[in-house]
């Protein structure tokens, strides 16, 4: 498989006070399109800023970065804002531990958010066939309140998908559910990667949702320490 993304030397530095931190160290990686690769290690070891950096939502402070045959940064050069945005826009889609779903907004409405920002036709039959997917057919007029845990983060991928990216970025996706809603997620993604070809890039605690990866990369200050391939 081919790489789509490609990271060379990527450094993430910043001040707190008169302390330089260096949040990722000289990180080196590619993950092939279609990979499933997790990120481990303590709390402060440079995991979701690693993920930040690679989904193009933070810039490293040096190094180089390709993203599908695109290259995003390097020591002169930076992708423009307006490129930026239509890269995240139409490569990546993104999970989060929060839901940040809109509480006036139901189910359906909430999934369909990102045509406000998109240039892609998406039919209403579309939507309605995701959230079958993802067993929300049920809950489409529903509001976030009336959800479960579970339900919302479903609606969160949902979303994701809304526009069919290459990428799936999801940083601590079952960090705020209970075991069984986590099994339920972690089995969502992983039939995403596998059944559909999504290359899906983790960020997580949860050890049985990192083993479920083809590639589980321990980060310890911000410095990849081990690599484990399933």
């Amino acid at each position: 498989m081919s790489s789509i993304i490609a990271a060379n030397e990527i450094s993430k530095t910043y001040h707190r006070g008169a302390e330089l931190i260096n949040a990722i160290n000289r990180v080196s990686l590619e993950i092939r399109a279609g990979q499933f690769v997790s990120f481990v290690g303590p709390s402060g070891s440079g995991k979701t800023t690693l993920l930040h950096l690679l989904g193009c939502l933070d810039e490293p402070s040096e190094g180089e970065l390709t993203v599908d045959g695109t290259k995003v940064f390097s020591v002169s050069y930076g992708l423009k804002e307006k490129k930026l945005t239509l890269l995240r826009r139409d490569l990546f889609g993104y999970i989060f531990q929060k839901f940040y779903l809109i509480p006036t907004l139901n189910v359906k409405e909430n999934i369909m958010l990102p045509l406000a920002f998109s240039r892609k036709g998406v039919s209403s039959q579309e939507v309605n066939l995701l959230a079958r997917k993802l067993g929300l057919d049920h809950r489409l007029g529903h509001l976030p309140r009336e959800l479960s845990g579970g339900e919302m983060q479903r609606v969160a991928i949902a979303r994701a998908l809304l526009n069919k990216p290459k990428i799936l970025l999801a940083d601590e996706p079952t960090g705020n559910l209970d075991s069984q809603r986590s099994d339920e997620i972690a089995d969502i993604l992983y039939d995403l990667n596998k059944q559909d070809g999504i290359t899906v890039i983790l960020v997580t605690h949860n050890p049985q949702l990192a083993r479920k990866a083809d590639t589980c990369i321990h980060l310890v200050d911000g410095k990849i320490v081990s690599q484990t391939e399933s």
